[in-house]
């Protein structure tokens, strides 16, 4: 069986340990899903200089943020890495040359995730990085090149947020912002139309999508599990809600029917 492929928007990291409803979606996306020999995780929180993969054999937990509560800073989540899979991930993709790193770890747009859907941490993890330098089609391009992971029982995930504008979004009110709604119907549309050459040159789509990626990390990893969906596979959406200014919505490529 092909494994899915799954794009999640993780927002806040508290998100990660206040067991809401977003992170009750990912909990139950999970149990949907076959279990994954291992994970490769594309996170909008890694941005690199060239193509790298983590390649460490117990990967530490990475606390990427400040001003939270310390639980959220003594959370560990202790999967273990797979070198394996690091270097299967540069010999697939052959556009350029993937750079391994032995000593990063997972921040946490992969592990706030993780720990809700897997939280015996017990399905081994590696993160590739984004280069954000470059366009939209580069990195739905490498996406193809790692189709062949599907076959092998690798969960490719994307973590990011279709919706991400942090200078407009208000703490202090949850409601959606009316463009930040638009957009992400907008954006649900074309994903589920397959429109993908479109979503690929995203700044085209007017000027709600422009507020919506004022910068391209948050929105790359969805163009890696986009690039994953074979003809005639389903995209289903879940936990479909915008907070403020950013979507909550996740993707799941290729899913067991509901």
């Amino acid at each position: 069986m092909r494994m899915p492929a799954l794009f999640v928007g993780h927002g806040n990291p508290m998100n990660a340990i206040d067991r809401n409803e977003f992170f009750r979606g990912w909990h139950e996306i999970a149990h949907r899903l076959p279990k994954p020999a291992s994970v490769l995780c594309i996170s909008a929180h890694w941005e690199t200089e060239g193509a790298w993969v983590t390649a460490s054999e117990q990967p530490p937990t990475i606390h990427d943020f400040y001003g939270f509560p310390k639980a959220l800073y003594d959370v560990r989540y202790p999967a273990p890495g797979s070198p394996a899979l690091a270097a299967r991930v540069a010999a697939l993709v052959s556009s350029e040359r993937v750079q391994q790193d032995p000593g990063r770890g997972l921040d946490h747009g992969t592990w706030s995730v993780l720990s809700a859907m897997y939280p015996a941490a017990d399905v081994p993890v590696v993160q590739l990085g984004i280069d954000t330098r470059r366009e939209g089609s580069h990195h739905y391009a490498i996406g193809r090149q790692l189709a062949q992971l599907r076959d092998e029982n690798v969960l490719v995930m994307g973590s990011g947020n279709m919706v991400h504008n942090l200078q407009l979004f208000s703490f202090h009110d949850p409601k959606p912002m009316a463009w930040a709604e638009r957009c992400d119907e907008e954006l649900r549309r074309r994903i589920a139309a397959g429109e993908h050459e479109a979503l690929v040159n995203y700044d085209s789509l007017g000027a709600d999508a422009r507020l919506a990626v004022p910068t391209p990390e948050h929105y790359y990893p969805l163009l890696y599990v986009l690039a994953l969906q074979q003809e005639r596979e389903a995209a289903e959406f879940f936990n479909a809600r915008v907070v403020s200014s950013l979507s909550m919505t996740s993707v799941l490529i290729g899913g067991p029917q509901a």
